[in-house]
């Protein structure tokens, strides 16, 4: 039989990172264990003491429950869970195949159960190929329970790392009503990281020596406890019923730590415990909108695609952010050009009013040489242009189709500011291949166009309104951006289309904004293309922004009939806010 090869065996190392992966988050779903036990905390739980040898045998693969030192590199089935242990593994994986075969391993047996002394990988490996024995020494340590496969050690670790957590922390004594029980074992020693960062950082920032139970009390008020808060106000605990509170604590904060080393910017505790429910949750709902989006996705083709209904993104908005601006986050796509560069002016503008921070994204394609070179450049020149400004911000550089990758992030903002270079065509073929219009149909969030050349100082805003759903939305943002935003005047301009609309619409917006206190000037184009009467008014109230509804049309009727507001983009000299 032919010896396995190195790439082989890598593959098969890949394909037991897959199933880890996999494993690690339906254990979280259902609320089980599947970190392999600790064998000293279950010797010091049991009273366990010095074995007996009993030489070389057989035993099953199956009752191998455990590990003396790498139990947090496997789960309980011994998938490896480390990335960096691939070399080893392939290692020992082609071994299995070459006649000499592998060692035998070395375990501590309590019970009828096993601990890995030596050789987690050789039993990681024979795991994977489903062999159901694996030759061992074997040293057998006597206690006076009997452990078998089936028996609940977890609780009683569980129980042990508590009372252990609790007597080196004394949260008993300073928090009394504090119960952070978890249901996996290993926990506690995240846990007290947390507060050993915490006692570090407040010992910075308070430039003194913080006693260690001063930083217990104040990691548990300050930074636990509202974490707690927020999954119960969310209702997080209904969509992961098997959980407790602090396995939510906990597994939000791993979370939110990958999301942000994936997106390179921060993310509010919010919109990461929103995202984790509609990603994992078991709750039938939502379960079937994952379901139905993957079969959009495998049926549908993106160009054709409608995007959320309209409110969506408000409707996210006020669930996941606590505070009172509307433009907290604006997300803005970085060309690395002159044009990129002047739109980013702008988004720097709407950071500063909105006392927000801005995320850049520059997407380079695949088949960009000198990528790194590129990148370097362009993350020094957003560093450097944000320090100009005033503003914080951040830009993330990734590789494949920009429309897509812009529609990915801007899930995580409030606001998406692109550059208006390239706005839909007039045929069907040219709209298809826009990526800016698939950018209007699918962003989860309002999008402001920004034509080339154009530095806006943003202060006369021109609402288009024609009182339909999305043109709803733009009259709320206009009120919004006039009542917060220093010195904005307003425009209302409405035109009529044959007999489908009359002065109420038109009258309706004006009673709104002077229902927040602003006073706006309202006109009503009685005949004429309604992109006549939004531009011509635009140039006569001499204004810098338009803000308008989205397409008033599903994506196909707009791509067969076209729309106003294809035309607005295509002529338009103005920034346009386009709300959804």
């Amino acid at each position: 039989m032919p010896v396995l090869n190195y790439t082989a065996a890598v593959n098969d190392f890949r394909d037991a990172r897959r199933k880890a992966s996999l494993e690690v988050i339906m254990s979280r779903l259902r609320g089980r264990a599947i970190e392999l036990l600790p064998y000293e905390e279950v010797r010091r739980l049991l009273g366990a003491v010095q074995g007996t040898e009993r030489g070389l045998q057989d035993i099953p693969l199956d009752a191998i429950v455990g590990s003396v030192g790498r139990y947090t590199d496997f789960t309980r089935s011994f998938l490896p869970l480390q990335d960096s242990d691939c070399w080893r593994w392939t290692r020992v994986r082609m071994a299995t195949d070459n006649p000499v075969g592998v060692p035998p391993i070395e375990v501590y047996q309590v019970g009828e159960v096993y601990f890995v002394k030596d050789g987690n990988h050789r039993v990681s490996v024979a795991r994977q190929l489903e062999t159901p024995t694996i030759q061992a020494y074997v040293i057998e340590i006597k206690t006076r329970a009997h452990l078998t496969p089936d028996s609940k050690l977890d609780d009683l670790i569980l129980e042990a790392e508590y009372a252990d957590f609790i007597a080196r922390t004394h949260l008993d004594e300073i928090r009394p009503d504090a119960n952070l029980k978890v249901t996996a074992p290993g926990k506690y020693r995240e846990l007290e990281e947390h507060i050993y960062v915490h006692h570090y950082y407040m010992g910075l920032d308070q430039r003194r020596d913080v006693t260690y139970a001063e930083a217990v009390g104040n990691w548990y008020d300050k930074v636990y406890l509202p974490v707690v808060n927020l999954i119960c106000e969310i209702g997080l605990l209904r969509d992961f019923p098997n959980r407790t509170e602090t396995d939510m604590y906990l597994w939000l904060a791993e979370y939110r730590v990958a999301l942000e080393e994936m997106l390179g910017w921060s993310v509010p505790p919010e919109m990461v415990a929103q995202d984790l429910a509609k990603r994992f949750s078991t709750q039938t709902r939502r379960v079937f909108s994952r379901l139905w989006a993957r079969i959009k996705a495998l049926v549908m083709l993106a160009e054709l695609e409608s995007g959320p209904p309209p409110g969506a993104w408000r409707e996210w908005r006020l669930t996941v952010h606590r505070e009172d601006r509307l433009f907290s986050d604006v997300v803005v796509g970085v060309n690395g050009m002159e044009s990129g560069w002047q739109t980013l002016t702008v988004a720097f503008e709407i950071a500063r009013r909105e006392e927000g921070r801005v995320w850049g994204l520059h997407v380079i394609s695949p088949k960009v040489w000198r990528e790194k070179e590129i990148s370097a450049a362009l993350q020094t020149e957003f560093e450097k242009r944000c320090d100009i400004a005033g503003v914080t911000g951040r830009l993330a550089v990734e590789t494949g189709v920009a429309a897509s990758r812009l529609i990915e992030r801007a899930r995580w903002g409030d606001l998406l500011v692109v550059n208006l270079a390239y706005p839909p065509g007039l045929k069907v073929l040219a709209k298809l291949k826009s990526g800016f219009r698939t950018l209007l149909h699918r962003s989860p969030c309002p999008l402001l166009a920004v034509p080339s050349g154009t530095v806006s100082p943003l202060k006369r805003i021109l609402l288009a309104y024609n009182g339909s759903p999305k043109a709803r939305e733009a009259l709320f943002v206009t009120a919004y951006l006039a009542a917060r935003w220093p010195d904005v005047s307003v425009i209302v301009v409405t035109v009529q289309q044959g007999n489908k609309m009359d002065r109420g619409i038109m009258d309706y917006a004006g009673a709104y904004l002077e229902s927040y206190g602003i006073q706006a000037t309202c006109v009503f184009e009685e005949r004429g293309s309604v992109v006549t009467g939004i531009l011509s008014n635009a140039e006569t109230y001499n204004c810098d922004l338009l803000v308008m509804g989205g397409y008033s049309h599903g994506v196909v009727l707009e791509l067969l009939l076209g729309s106003a507001l294809g035309r607005v983009l295509r002529e338009s000299r103005w920034p346009i806010l386009i709300c959804r």
